[in-house]
């Protein structure tokens, strides 16, 4: 994508975070050209899925229904239980402009995808925040008041209709489209008591009188030995980060309190922070590369990657990208060989029985190459979704249990990403036989290195797949991963054993 491509940011959340194969159909949904999702959470105990997509106006759209139709077909909602309020199978739909857009563009997309959802789904939808018709429905809590559950039985008696579709609510629900500006989850760790970090957040939030746009609780963090004021910027532009650092420094200080660290959890926006910012924040492992949305999109993914840089990044200390990232670069490479093959042979005399089939290739592989290089980046995230819930707190019980889950969920779907990878790269081995077999002559060789690049992509994903299978307490869900690493890795020896042996036969 261009540098000055306009860009939006799509945080779509379904009502499932238990059945795997939902949760992955919605994000491979979601996954359209233009678009890309660079945050998938899947919580079990509240039985919700978050997902965050970038890209173009149009794209994010496309995606975004694209996930609400896999989740309308695959949720009913009489059969939901979570710890989280919901009201739909797609239950929140928000788009927030991150470059080149305005929220008045972003309201006109709301308002826009809205109609179109209600209609090709036959579903009721709901508008909210800036997007909303009415004020009483600007706030997302007011519209899913009495959840699914409440909202049907009022539907029914002719009351809260929704902006679009059916005056009857479905299996699906309801779901609520909005436009809204960037949040930003920021935390301050520091030395003192609870109910110190509790009064710092009184002084603090906007509700008890201090910093606009922003909201903020305290709480102890035994495992730290220390505090957190936990904050929500809900408009950085309206209160920024190093605004909040130093206002909650201020009331520190009078406290006889020192602030220790910060840390900015999840993404952000390029335009919300410097990197003067990260100084004076005191951030501890803040991750430009990965938490800054421009960047996962428009700069620095390992699409936009020079060989070198990629390699440079590879070499280092981080813990991601890693063998993931190179199984699937290694299939784009082998992809990209079928491809040159294919063109190759296109239009080339004595070639012309295999035009059709080799121009069907040309566009599977082609197809497969993008998918595979936006894989890479998904492997990287998927493993950083592990680190995160490590980090997450384990003072009381209940923290322990939902912690112990997140970790476990973000293990398999550590697992899944290159799972997915391996899938796709052993269905491009076939395409590399009959290129050598079928192919120009004189580019077999690079028939049979595609096949090569395939193989060691496949082996090199499913290594991925079996260490972060080991870590899953499911026994069954492990077996089954690695019963399906087994099956693929078969399948490819067998298909490269046929293409060195049509390799050999096209020079003897």
């Amino acid at each position: 994508m261009g540098s000055e491509e306009p860009l939006v940011v799509c945080v779509p959340n379904f009502s499932e975070g238990r059945r795997e194969d939902v949760i992955d159909a919605i994000v491979r949904a979601l996954a359209v050209p233009g678009a890309r999702v660079v945050y998938v959470q899947a919580d079990p105990e509240h039985n919700r899925l978050d997902t965050t997509v970038v890209g173009s106006p149009d794209a994010v759209r496309r995606s975004a229904l694209a996930g609400a139709t896999v989740a309308a077909r695959s949720i009913d909602m009489d059969e939901h239980a979570g710890g989280h309020p919901r009201m739909g199978a797609a239950d929140v739909i928000p788009f927030v402009p991150l470059r080149g857009v305005t929220m008045d563009g972003c309201v006109e997309l709301a308002r826009s995808f809205a109609r179109e959802l209600a209609e090709t789904l036959d579903l009721a939808v709901y508008l909210y925040d800036r997007a909303a018709f009415v004020p009483e429905r600007a706030s997302l809590a007011e519209v899913r008041k009495g959840e699914y559950e409440g909202l049907r039985d009022a539907v029914a008696r002719g009351e809260r209709l929704p902006d679009f579709g059916p005056h009857a609510i479905g299996k699906a629900g309801a779901t609520a489209v909005g436009a809204r500006k960037a949040l930003i989850a920021f935390n301050l760790y520091l030395t003192g008591t609870e109910e110190q970090a509790k009064e710092i957040a009184r002084a603090v939030r906007e509700s008890s009188g201090g910093l606009p746009a922003v909201r903020a609780i305290g709480f102890a963090v035994p495992e730290r030995g220390c505090v957190t004021v936990s904050m929500n910027l809900v408009d950085f532009e309206v209160t920024g980060l190093r605004a909040a650092f130093d206002e909650v420094s201020t009331e520190a200080a009078e406290r006889g309190m020192e602030v220790l660290s910060g840390e900015i959890v999840g993404l952000v926006p390029q335009a919300a922070i410097s990197d003067e910012d990260a100084d004076h924040l005191r951030l501890e492992d803040f991750d430009a590369e990965h938490q800054i949305l421009e960047r996962l999109v428009s700069g620095d993914g390992i699409r936009r990657q020079t060989v070198g840089g990629f390699l440079d990044v590879l070499a280092s200390d981080a813990p991601t990208p890693g063998g993931g990232a190179v199984a699937a670069v290694a299939g784009a490479t082998g992809a990209a060989l079928i491809e040159m093959v294919a063109n190759l042979t296109l239009g080339r005399a004595g070639y012309e029985e295999v035009q059709e089939r080799m121009g069907a290739i040309l566009a599977e592989a082609e197809t497969a190459r993008a998918a595979l290089l936006d894989l890479a980046d998904r492997d990287a995230s998927a493993f950083d979704g592990v680190m995160a819930a490590f980090k997450m707190p384990k003072e009381t019980e209940a923290d322990k249990a939902a912690r112990s889950a997140a970790i476990q969920q973000g293990y398999l779907a550590a697992a899944q990403v290159p799972l997915e990878i391996a899938k796709r790269v052993s269905g491009l081995m076939e395409l590399a036989r009959e290129v050598t077999a079928n192919g120009n002559e004189a580019a077999a060789s690079d028939g049979a290195s595609a096949a090569q690049c395939l193989s060691a992509g496949v082996w090199a994903a499913t290594f991925n797949v079996e260490i972060n299978a080991a870590a899953l307490k499911d026994a069954d869900a492990a077996a089954a991963l690695r019963d399906e690493v087994a099956a693929l890795r078969a399948e490819t020896t067998a298909l490269l054993e046929a293409t060195n042996r049509a390799f050999a036969e096209r020079i003897a």
